[in-house]
């Protein structure tokens, strides 16, 4: 019995080591998000951190323009940040759950 709770306590810590592993590989994982017309580009990490912007010139005269530019292409890259993160979360979780009795749920 106690073998049981060592072994299951044993592969919740290995899974919570490949759930950290992973946060920190989402740190490195980069996605680009272009505008419609390209006259935005963004780029984000997995973990949703900016890391550059690029905008054309053209932009540049219209404030409210750019700004709605800016907002729908950064919520685009943000949400794709979003499901990438949440996917490999959840594999990794499900791949490390051990096998408890009525938890089933993760499987």
């Amino acid at each position: 019995m106690f073998g049981d709770i060592m072994g299951m306590m044993g592969k919740l810590k290995e899974a919570q080591q490949k759930i950290e592993d992973t946060k920190n590989r989402l740190h490195t994982v980069l996605i680009d998000e272009n505008s419609h017309d390209n006259l935005v580009q963004i780029t984000v990490t997995a973990s949703r951190t900016i890391k550059n912007i690029t905008i054309d010139d053209r932009l540049l005269q219209d404030k409210e323009m750019l700004e709605d530019y800016l907002i729908t292409t950064l919520n685009n890259a943000l949400d794709r940040a979003e499901k990438i993160s949440e996917t490999e979360l959840a594999a990794v979780a499900k791949e490390g759950m051990p096998s408890i009795p009525g938890m089933d749920m993760f499987r």
